[in-house]
């Protein structure tokens, strides 16, 4: 009988899963800021023989742009994976305000001691919005953090692609 019972809790288990419909809403922020990439542990000949002119003195800026992806099943009763306007408030205060407009070497005290070249910046900033994302009900996927319209780098969390 215990076998029976299994089974079919099993079987209701696995109609559910066959039922949840996993969706990826997307979130687009942007905010300015400067940086520079420079290892003080190396000489400034070699700074600038790896980072350029990304290493100049007086440093230089971007026009970030942030897609921030989450999953989730949609709510029965409001269709959303999560509300893309709280989404949107999350991304502006932990995201938009602590980085628009400020030097990323020196005014951000999340990217303190980090040498804030994109890759880096985009696993911060997850860091910064994982878990306030999951009392929000989703789980974050992924973020695309977009330096250049040619450069950019996405992040799943230590994880592979979804």
């Amino acid at each position: 009988m215990r076998c029976n019972a299994l089974n079919f809790n099993l079987a209701i288990f696995v109609q559910i899963l066959i039922e949840l419909k996993t969706v990826y809403i997307e979130r687009r922020e942007h905010f300015n800021a400067a940086h520079k990439l420079y290892n003080d542990k190396w000489s400034p000949e070699k700074n600038l023989e790896v980072f350029g002119k990304c290493c100049n003195a007086n440093w230089h800026g971007h026009n970030y742009q942030i897609i921030v992806t989450v999953k989730g099943v949609p709510n029965e009763d409001t269709g959303f994976v999560i509300d893309l306007k709280d989404l949107s408030d999350l991304m502006r205060a932990y995201v938009v305000e602590p980085l628009d407009h400020k030097n990323l070497n020196l005014d951000v005290p999340f990217l303190e001691g980090i040498l804030p070249s994109t890759e880096n910046l985009a696993i911060k900033i997850w860091e910064q919005i994982e878990e306030p994302i999951a009392k929000l009900g989703g789980k974050l996927a992924k973020i695309r953090l977009i330096e250049t319209e040619n450069n950019f780098v996405e992040y799943f969390g230590g994880h592979e692609p979804y």
